[in-house]
């Protein structure tokens, strides 16, 4: 997959979990995955040009499906935060957590990237079969934690024009069983009241975990405006599946996958979501006016 990411050529790609399936039971284990991730020589040339922002999900964070009972998450942080060159100054190495955010671009043109991590705080999940959950009724229960959700509303009135708000799981897509913010059908809703409260402008969500790609589209939320997922997953272990989305736009990519989002500024300011194939091939393609993501009546 990197020679097609290389070609693409991006300012900046986002790693957005199961980086390194470190699935581990043990401290070594997570050395050992990273340790083998980082001779992949063509990851090592794409970085070396490309600037990668990265946080995790259940298989970098440990476990499958983990949340805030893993005991091992300190040592998880600590391998992600090295391998990434994470400065030892930066607000990722004193806080709980690994969420993060930064603005580039001049003004007019600024975009947001911030990087919730849905994995520290996360309460348990209730199950009903092998990684499939039905949803909480606890409305005490969390999916970032209070810290985090008081850092995410002060982030969300910084001045921006495009905002990338990159969620390890789905946060539109939710009538399938398996992890998604609707397994906490509070915190989604809070999420996206959140949106709206803080007239948070441009947001896109960013997500991956299903093993397929595909771009959703939700409409009449609190948020004030359609917010769009463009979930790509995986790199490299596709699970060809049919899965329900009532919001989906276009058809599934049961191909191994990368995503990407072009910004254009000149004229009608737009974005463009594009699913690719491991051979760089367009999949999937939906076009967004910059004009369609400003906050308004609830629709």
């Amino acid at each position: 997959m990197w020679a097609p990411l290389a070609a693409y050529d991006p300012q900046v790609f986002l790693m957005i979990g199961d980086n390194v399936y470190a699935d581990a039971e043990t401290e070594g284990a997570f050395a050992e995955a990273y340790e083998k991730f980082g001779q992949s020589k063509g990851f090592v040339d794409f970085r070396a040009k490309t600037p990668v922002l990265a946080v995790w999900d259940d298989h970098d964070y440990g476990r499958n499906d983990a949340g805030a009972e893993y005991p091992l998450k300190e040592t998880a942080k600590a391998a992600m935060l090295d391998f990434f060159d994470v400065p030892a100054d930066s607000p990722r190495r004193s806080r709980e957590g690994v969420y993060d955010a930064r603005v580039v671009g001049p003004e007019g043109q600024r975009v947001q990237i911030i990087l919730l991590d849905t994995r520290y705080f996360r309460s348990q999940l209730y199950p009903i079969a092998p990684s499939r959950y039905r949803d909480h009724d606890d409305p005490t229960t969390t999916m970032l934690g209070e810290a985090q959700w008081r850092w995410l509303a002060e982030q969300l009135v910084v001045p921006a024009e495009v905002r990338l708000l990159v969620s390890s799981v789905q946060v539109v897509s939710n009538e399938h069983p398996h992890e998604r913010w609707g397994v906490f059908p509070h915190e989604r809703a809070r999420l996206l009241a959140l949106i709206g409260e803080t007239k948070a402008a441009g947001v896109v969500v960013l997500s991956g975990d299903r093993h397929r790609g595909e771009v959703s589209r939700l409409e009449g939320s609190k948020a004030g405006y359609p917010i769009y997922d463009l979930t790509s997953s995986s790199l490299n272990r596709p699970m060809p599946a049919q899965e329900p989305n009532a919001t989906r736009i276009g058809a599934l990519v049961n191909s191994a996958n990368f995503g990407t989002i072009d910004i254009v500024w000149e004229g009608q300011a737009h974005l463009v979501l594009r699913l690719h194939d491991d051979a760089g091939a367009v999949q999937h393609e939906t076009t967004v006016a910059l004009d369609e993501l400003q906050p308004r009546a609830n629709l």
